[in-house]
């Protein structure tokens, strides 16, 4: 078979899966971002041309300001907590002998749980009055999802107590790919387990690390359902995050414009923060040898 070919082989054989990203991928995109530049309220019956309009009221829109800010801090310390508490977790999961695979299967149980679920559980452990943690707590404890302070951090923990298992597991597959000799060789040296760990365990995870950071960041950045079922934003607007703004905007105050415009802005920070976490990957992959 000539070289043609082959390239038009390969163009057949990729079509249909380019049609399908095209479908559902690229074009709900262009038709959110067509929306953007529109005034439209079904409700009133209103839809116009409206351009940047939607755009310059988010910059001056000081619960889209407080909407990012939300977004931002429980992305950075929830994956942060993750990220810190997986590690010695990964760690635990590789060395462990005995019952490793039923660790395992234990482990991952509040991963499995759906979010919403594992949401609704903590907001009835969290309940002042009647939820496990104030029976336990000396004096009852406080409303804590009733306090801007504490409701945040509550939605943080709810997160981290469910995804740290899927980092954990990202971890122990690039421990795995770790080749003993490498420790055993440190350890014949006299290297402690610190130093074996800080210098040969951590820089051969570095590829895993940031491939969990990629995945997790990401998906923080999209939190929605935890936020929603613990809080539903409030109180107030002080929990509120970037989707749950948009999706308020969207279906509840029915501007369609102004919800596909925070929409576009959301997608656009997740770009901004995969291709970010791509490049460091890429910086930290070992380049292949020249030819």
């Amino acid at each position: 078979m000539s070289g043609t070919a082959e390239r038009r082989l390969g163009a057949a054989l990729v079509a249909p899966a380019g049609a399908a990203l095209a479908v559902v991928a690229l074009f709900p995109l262009v038709a959110t971002a067509w929306l953007s530049l529109r005034h439209r309220v079904p409700v009133l019956g209103q839809d116009r041309f409206v351009g940047l309009a939607n755009y310059r009221a988010l910059a001056a829109d000081a619960r889209f300001w407080g909407a990012l800010e939300n977004t931002a801090y429980f992305t950075a310390l929830a994956v942060t907590l993750e990220l810190l508490l997986a590690v010695p977790l990964a760690l635990a999961l590789h060395h462990v002998s005995r019952g490793r695979e039923a660790l395992r299967a234990a482990v991952l149980v509040p991963w499995i749980l759906p979010t919403v679920v594992a949401a609704k559980l903590w907001a009835l452990l969290l309940q002042p009055d009647l939820g496990l943690v104030a029976r336990l707590w000396p004096g009852g404890a406080a409303a804590v999802l009733a306090r801007p302070a504490l409701a945040l951090h509550a939605a943080i923990l709810v997160d981290v107590w469910k995804t740290t298992p899927f980092v954990a597991l990202l971890l122990l597959a690039g421990l795995q790919s770790i080749p003993e000799d490498l420790a055993r060789a440190a350890r014949v040296d006299g290297a402690s387990p610190l130093r074996t760990f800080r210098s040969i365990t951590l820089p051969l995870l570095r590829p895993a690390v940031l491939l969990a950071l990629l995945f997790r960041s990401l998906d923080a950045f999209r939190v929605f359902d935890v936020v929603f079922v613990l809080t539903g934003g409030g109180p107030g607007h002080t929990t509120e995050p970037l989707s749950l703004y948009a999706y308020k905007t969207l279906l509840r105050a029915g501007s369609f414009g102004l919800g596909a415009a925070i929409s576009l802005v959301t997608f656009l920070c997740v770009v901004a923060i995969g291709l970010a976490w791509l490049r460091a990957l890429g910086e930290r992959s070992p380049r292949e040898p020249p030819p």
